[in-house]
């Protein structure tokens, strides 16, 4: 492929137009900025230019009456009544190539990393495109190597399944991410960091990332402090460079950090524009927005395919919260990670028995269906007699079944915990799970 410096230089060529649309400031209310503009580009998603002292761009959100509403990208400082607006021909797109693996860039594209500029393609990708048909859809396909013990056995995932990674604050989602980026054996990977603290960005990136992991990665930022157009385009381009990484045939992982900051952007949004607000303020089009935003994810109607996993901040420890519940429903399964297991000191701390992958049983083996039954049997007894056997209520040798819950809890434990630098492939897991159900009282089982 010709690359250029220039992003798409052909395309640019052949969408000048020799007519240009101005409007003017008539007012600013909130996050919106009232626009006097032609009926032409009066139409939602219309970029444009806002020619203040500095330059800003700017999208529109809404209408009142002939007037558009736009909310800005960067600072709301400086604008004022009369300013002129530039309103653009194309739509909002990228010129991606194979060359931004590796790097660190922010909502609209551009190198937040200091590397230099990035080398762009010839052809365009809509940073807003729809998904694709159902029909066209193929399946999912084999079982892919996360790298993480408890998922590769409990949670089997495929290639091209979209799993939700649920979990309260502080509970480990980053680290959890930082340890799939690190270990899957997939070959491209995109991370898009929306709505998260700036201070831990650097720490993801140098910590947790590291050089072996972002050469083979990238990175889409956007932090909390960032306006919100700026943190929903973040989610947006993100599934577009891995729509494109995808379409050069690679099997790509798709993490995103969190799909519950890009449903409050768009709840600022939409708020802004005068949407009504429903359960827990949020809008009608923010649920329709994440259908959307979801399910570009998954197998491709080409060779590549996208596997997703998205985080979902759990306000107040509620699972059944909108977001959470909404997402659970569109997504091919579900990850908990559960702050009471986090407390005890287990790590990752995922509870495996409210947690799913739609893809089991048919993606394992007999014998790794079997397995996998077995021991999630022993957690669930275990689990129901916990209270009476801390407590001490439960009397030894009464139950045969919670007698064996009981000697296999500890060792299951430590099968499910796992350290940060210690990876763990596929077979390993299952082999590892065999011995351990297979051992005695008198024997070791780990």
């Amino acid at each position: 492929m010709e690359l250029q410096t220039a992003p798409g230089l052909a395309w640019t060529l052949s969408n000048l137009s020799a007519v240009h649309y101005f409007g003017h400031i008539t007012g600013v209310k909130g996050l919106t900025v009232e626009v006097c503009a032609p009926a032409a580009v009066r139409t939602m998603g219309q970029q444009a230019t806002i020619l203040a002292d500095s330059s800003r761009a700017a999208e529109v959100v809404g209408f009142d009456q002939e007037r558009a509403l736009m909310m800005v990208f960067g600072r709301y400082e400086g604008l004022g009544v009369g300013q002129r607006v530039l309103f653009e021909k194309n739509a909002p797109c990228i010129f991606p190539t194979l060359q931004w693996l590796g790097r660190i860039v922010d909502a609209r594209g551009e190198p937040l990393d200091g590397k230099g500029p990035l080398a762009h393609g010839n052809r365009a990708y809509s940073l807003n495109s729809l998904p694709p048909s159902a029909i066209r859809r193929p399946r999912v396909g084999g079982k892919i190597d996360l790298g993480v013990r408890a998922i590769n056995t409990f949670l089997s995932c495929c290639a091209g399944q979209r799993m939700g990674i649920f979990a309260g604050s502080g509970v480990g989602k980053s680290v959890l991410l930082a340890m799939i980026t690190r270990f899957t054996q997939l070959e491209a990977i995109v991370i898009g960091l929306v709505g998260e603290r700036s201070r831990e960005v650097q720490e993801f990136l140098q910590e947790h990332l590291g050089e072996e992991g972002l050469r083979r990665s990238i990175v889409v930022v956007a932090s909390s402090g960032e306006p919100a157009l700026m943190r929903r385009q973040a989610a947006y381009l993100t599934l577009t460079l891995a729509e494109f990484l995808a379409d050069q045939g690679k099997q790509v992982l798709c993490l995103m950090d969190s799909v519950t900051r890009f449903a409050m952007a768009l709840r600022e949004i939409g708020l802004s524009a005068g949407e009504p607000p429903t359960t827990k303020g949020y809008p009608p089009s923010v649920f329709a927005e994440l259908a959307r935003l979801l399910e570009r994810a998954g197998p491709r109607p080409r060779q590549g395919s996208i596997t997703g996993l998205f985080t979902v901040l759990v306000e107040g420890d509620d699972y059944n919260e909108p977001i959470a519940d909404a997402v659970r429903s569109i997504l091919d399964g579900h990850i908990v990670l559960e702050r009471k297991i986090a407390e005890q000191g287990r790590f990752p701390a995922i509870n495996i028995l409210r947690s799913v992958s739609r893809t089991l049983p048919h993606c394992n083996t007999e014998k790794e269906n079997a397995l996998v039954t077995r021991a999630r049997y022993l957690l669930s007894i275990y689990e129901d007699m916990e209270e009476l056997i801390r407590l001490g209520a439960y009397k030894k040798g009464s139950d045969p079944q919670v007698e064996e819950a009981i000697f296999y809890h500890e060792a299951l434990s430590i099968f499910l915990s796992q350290r940060l630098e210690e990876p763990s492939c596929l077979r390993e897991g299952y082999y590892q799970l065999e011995r351990l159900l297979s051992a005695r009282p008198q024997e070791s089982t780990v």
